[in-house]
């Protein structure tokens, strides 16, 4: 069998997941039906494959929720390739096919999105060998979900003619249809749901796209030659990439292509597009609810209801998604849940934060947690994660006071430098330049006290940073 690379598609924002997906902190980053992090389960589904490292494609703001992610499981990526703006799936794939010929001119590409949840692995694992014969020959293969109802939420894919090494030629794609039209292909049984997972060598995918899309190709070469190397990141040349058409990998090839082939899959396979897929693909009681976190029900029935920080109690409700955060609560009939894109839509246009971040902000040395909010003063719980320290700073118009309640904590306040144990703690004057590190093995927990005029997370100076973040990032 032919070496195969997956190549991790780790954009997106997962606006429909809103409140637990933010842009901050999107969906396949967070553990949803799992321990683990989607991102983390779609690299374990591989390891029966025997895989090469992966190649992953994120924005710069994820880099290190990646990195980090895909070190807790042990895995260390061939590169996390950082898209210097979102310009849909095409190019995003490009970069990879490009970064992978290099290395191997005959390696085959398994494009995966990381926030999608497979039930049965070993079915997809079947799937991966039948379509990897496939592309052996230079076909561009995508996996058709075996419908199950009349979805009108997905895109279709009619499959053709048998292929003898398994699968199918791939007729056309078709877009979301009405109910009767979806009916009418469940019924047809050629048709299959689109999957937006694809199989197929860098070569050929790059032969496809000189072919369809010479711009983006143009535009995503130059972007790789003129990349930089950034410890595990690969950084493409942002201006070059700016100039490449924004195009799915749909509409750019697969849609144009004669070289198309379609591998029907039936592994318990959702996109989890809405809250309304945890509740189908989650394990109800029996009164039919999907219950999350700490949760009493009375005369509950069909409903999905999470809770991440407090109790959350319903009584005499069915069919709702019920999902509480430290900042915020969603109640959505199930069947209504696609509209919460519209919710944060209006949390954008309104400038509020709830959009963008969580009350646990993560970051490349661990994470802070706003506690509360006055006029002057803020409390925040900072945690600096094991070896890792925060950039050397000043503020301009703030004071902290830090008080430590769990491990060793460095402390750098001008030209001195203390350790601080835990019930120990230290006042940063406004103007000090400071640092807080972590040079032990377990993380420190710290408590902060913040009092001045302008509290924002601007109000930072960095004079030396570990991390290659600019002045206006914190």
């Amino acid at each position: 069998m032919s070496k195969i690379i997956p190549v991790l598609l780790a954009g997106g924002v997962g606006s429909r997941l809103w409140p637990v997906s933010r842009k901050a902190l999107p969906k396949q980053f967070l553990p949803l039906g799992s321990e683990l992090s989607m991102l983390q389960e779609t690299v374990r589904r591989l390891e029966d494959l025997n895989t090469c490292p992966p190649l992953v494609v994120c924005n710069e703001a994820h880099r290190f929720l990646v990195a980090e992610q895909l070190r807790s499981i042990g895995v260390t990526p061939d590169a996390i390739i950082l898209e210097p703006e979102g310009r849909n799936t095409a190019p995003a794939i490009a970069l990879a096919a490009l970064v992978a010929q290099a290395a191997d001119p005959d390696a085959q590409l398994l494009v995966l999105p990381a926030d999608h949840f497979v039930a049965h692995p070993d079915a997809f694992v079947g799937a991966v060998n039948v379509a990897s014969d496939i592309a052996a020959d230079g076909a561009l293969v995508t996996f058709g979900i075996v419908p199950k109802s009349p979805e009108t939420g997905y895109g279709y894919l009619l499959s053709g003619a048998a292929l003898d090494q398994g699968g199918h030629r791939l007729e056309r794609f078709v877009e979301k249809p009405d109910l009767a039209t979806a009916q009418s292909y469940l019924a047809d049984g050629r048709y299959l749901w689109n999957s937006g997972m694809f199989l197929f060598t860098a070569a050929a995918y790059l032969e496809e796209l000189a072919h369809w899309q010479p711009a983006m190709l143009s535009a995503c070469r130059s972007a790789v030659v003129g990349a930089v190397r950034d410890r595990d990141f690969l950084r493409p040349d942002a201006e070059y990439f700016a100039t490449s058409p924004a195009e799915s990998i749909d509409y750019a090839v697969m849609e144009q292509t004669a070289r198309g082939a379609v591998v029907p899959l039936d592994c318990g396979w959702s996109d989890i597009g809405a809250w309304s897929a945890l509740w189908s693909v989650g394990t109800p009681d029996t009164d039919g609810n999907v219950i999350e976190g700490d949760v009493m029900t009375v005369a509950t029935r069909d409903s999905y209801i999470r809770a991440e920080s407090r109790l959350v109690a319903t009584s005499g409700v069915e069919g709702l998604v019920v999902v509480e955060t430290a900042d915020a609560v969603l109640v959505a009939h199930r069947d209504q849940v696609q509209h919460v894109k519209a919710i944060v839509d209006q949390l954008n246009s309104e400038l509020r934060d709830e959009a963008q971040l969580h009350q646990r902000v993560y970051r490349p040395w661990g994470s802070y947690e706003s506690l509360t909010v006055a006029e002057g003063f803020q409390v925040k719980r900072i945690v600096v994660n094991p070896g890792q320290q925060l950039s050397l700073q000043k503020h301009f118009h703030r004071a902290e006071h830090w008080v430590v309640v769990s491990g060793i904590a460095e402390v750098t306040c001008d030209d001195r430098v203390m350790h601080l144990a835990q019930d120990q703690s230290t006042y940063i004057p406004q103007g000090s330049v400071h640092r807080l590190a972590n040079r032990t093995d377990s993380p420190v927990v710290l408590i902060e006290v913040q009092s001045g005029s302008y509290l924002g997370e601007d109000d930072i100076v960095r004079l030396e940073d570990d991390y290659g973040r600019n002045q206006s990032v914190s």
